[in-house]
């Protein structure tokens, strides 16, 4: 079989990671040396994952590689199993080249810290237990990769010791993550318990039809702890701190990879171990929770006056449009969660890099003392307007393309039950994206236009390591949303099949024929057939998008005198000014602007404030609720 040639290059992806994390230990304080070798790992493991994408993505082959040659005896599986399908690679690919870009910008990134030496064998750590976890076949093996992961974040998240808040950071994130992570331990007893196996593929083919309380409990357990993973709300609270206090690379990956482990655990817990996504009932908790997500963490982001705490909560927000999706249990809303989950590590990972920009040339990411960098970064406000425009669903970038389809899939629902629900979700999407795109107008005045502080009269762009990964990324930005069909032919296609036809997988892993033999299968599993419908004309908006900015660019040179450049001083006649006012100085800060906006509103972001408070023990409370209210509404709904 063809792919007998690749059947080692998934746990190869993933022993590089923790073969480098060793390595990179024994070089010390070895810089150069700890910087090759870490490149190294990060580009073999992407290497490897790439070259698989023609027999998985293309011709559809499912890679199954026994640890041990410990294949499955007389039908039941004992061995510890690497099963790669389509929605695994896609994953994967996430996971590679997220690690990668954000590996190479630490390089230079971290030269700030006294105490870098131990960064990278924790970076890498983190990465190869997220590759475990969407490439393993085990469901206990997911767990304890979950756990590695979950400790390489911890520590990452309190490794700038200079912060006073990192170590709170890091112990908020610690202590609620144990919810998270005691759920899927004790989903993963409960089911071994019933099942007897640990192997995704046998507990898949054994449990339906064959629910009973001790399974409906699981399930509750599994889905519970994968959402904390995901920082679903309520768990939303400590990604906030979290990000504030970790370095800017390493939010790369807790937002584009980690909360995405979280969101793998729910594709497989729902629709692939317990199949419960044929309910109404499953894909209305889903919906509501993803819709939940997405709107309260985007109104307190309007309410963030530091650059990467806002950034935290917008990425639970996004994070709550492809739980959203996922929750239509429809072909095209599945794909369009995909294509988010795609743009999201994207356009997420290239804003949290600005924001390390802005911290490594100003020291700051506090939006109240930032202001007029683009000036003096001009490369980097260029690309957080990709990373802002991306992020908002402006055309022709990414972001707007998966909306787009999330937006089709919600309105096709609506119509298909006849359900004024899913229309307010629908309503609910698209006010999100414009608050989305109010939250970064605000970012962009306070930290790169306006006025330029005198303290940062000297500061300079980032070095060229740091900008190429930037660069990298704000390019697959514009190309992910230019050519949405080729994502859904190579990508989306693939891993969508994949999320609905579980039989296939069953098949790879315990051979031909056994999952027709021991389980049913429901009527919504089956093929799907996509398209990018809509008036969605990538090449059109590029002309209009190119037209626009001729026109601007036009309009700037027409307006310009023979004179030479205006010289700002101190001047009150050239200040910018908020009202107009000459007595007050009124640069316009994160706190001015849309604040009527804000003050109609200041009853319930006041109760939001309040309810976030900080106390561990407030979190941990959420969680425990979250946690009764999700294990109550499966008994009464299952």
């Amino acid at each position: 079989m063809t792919y007998e040639i690749f059947k080692h290059f998934p746990v190869l992806a993933i022993m590089c990671y923790f073969l480098g994390a060793f390595i990179v230990t024994l070089a010390g304080k070895r810089r150069v040396l700890r910087n090759v070798v870490a490149g190294a790992v990060m580009l073999i493991s992407l290497s490897l994952l790439l070259s698989l994408v023609v027999p998985v993505m293309v011709n559809g082959e499912i890679i199954t590689y026994w640890m041990g040659n410990w294949e499955p005896v007389e039908g039941y599986a004992i061995g510890i199993a690497i099963e790669v399908d389509a929605l695994s690679l896609f994953f994967g690919l996430l996971v590679a080249i997220a690690v990668a870009l954000a590996g190479f910008y630490s390089f230079r990134y971290i030269t700030q810290d006294d105490a870098n030496g131990p960064f990278f064998t924790l970076f890498l750590m983190l990465s190869g237990g997220v590759m475990g976890i969407v490439l393993s076949g085990d469901l206990f093996n997911i767990y304890v990769m979950l756990e590695v992961m979950t400790f390489a974040a911890v520590g990452l998240t309190a490794f700038r010791t200079w912060n006073p808040n990192a170590r709170e950071a890091a112990f908020k994130y610690l202590v609620v993550g144990s919810i998270g992570s005691t759920c899927v331990l004790l989903g993963t007893a409960l089911v071994y318990g019933q099942c007897h196996t640990l192997n995704l593929a046998q507990i898949s083919a054994m449990l339906p039809g064959n629910m009973n309380p001790t399974m409906i409990f699981a399930f509750a357990m599994l889905f519970t702890g994968f959402g904390c993973k995901s920082f679903m709300f309520p768990f939303h609270p400590i990604a906030a701190d979290a990000h504030g206090a970790a370095p800017s690379s390493v939010s790369v990956l807790i937002s584009g990879v980690f909360t995405k482990t979280g969101v793998y655990g729910i594709i497989r817990v729902s629709y692939f171990l317990f199949r419960t996504m044929g309910l109404s009932s499953m894909q209305t908790m889903l919906v509501f929770i993803g819709c939940l997500s997405m709107f309260v963490c985007v109104t307190m982001a309007l309410n963030q006056h530091d650059f990467k705490r806002l950034l935290a909560f917008h990425s639970i927000s996004q994070i709550g449009y492809i739980l959203t999706a996922l929750g239509l249990c429809s072909a095209i809303g599945i794909a369009g969660g995909l294509y988010h989950a795609i743009n999201h590590t994207l356009f997420k990972g290239l804003l949290f890099l600005t924001a390390g920009a802005v911290l490594y040339a100003t020291g700051t990411t506090y939006l109240d003392k930032l202001g007029g960098l683009a000036r003096k970064m001009p490369q980097t406000a260029a690309l957080f307007l990709v990373g802002a425009f991306s992020i908002s669903g402006i055309p022709p970038f990414n972001g707007f393309a998966s909306k787009w389809m999330i937006y089709q899939a919600t309105f096709e629902k609506a119509a298909e039950t006849g359900s004024i629900g899913y229309a307010l979700v629908t309503v609910v999407c698209v006010v999100t994206s414009v608050l989305t795109l109010a939250s970064f107008i605000k970012v962009g005045q306070s930290v790169f236009f306006g006025q330029l502080r005198p303290e940062y009269e000297n500061v300079k762009e980032t070095p060229l390591s740091m900008r190429i990964p930037m660069w990298i990324m704000a390019a697959l930005c514009f190309l992910t949303g230019l050519f949405p069909d080729l994502m859904i032919k190579y990508l989306l296609g693939p891993a969508t099949a994949a999320v609905l036809n579980t039989a296939r997988y069953i098949d790879a892993a315990m051979g031909a024929g056994y999952a027709e033999a021991t389980a049913y299968f429901d009527s919504y599993l089956a093929e799907p057939v996509l398209t990018f419908a809509g008036t969605w004309d990538p090449v059109s908006w590029l002309v209009l998008f190119v037209i626009i900015m001729c026109a601007v660019t036009l309009v700037s040179l027409a307006g310009k005198s023979g004179r030479g450049a205006v010289t700002l001083t101190d001047d009150a006649k050239h200040a910018t000014f908020f009202g107009g006012e000459e007595a007050q100085y009124s640069h316009v800060a994160s706190g001015d602007l849309f604040w009527g906006f804000k003050h109609n509103l200041r009853g319930y972001l006041g109760f939001m404030s309040r309810a976030h408070s900080g106390v561990t023990n407030d979190y941990v409370v959420w969680g425990v609720c979250a946690m009764a209210v999700i294990t109550a509404y499966c008994f009464i709904f299952m």
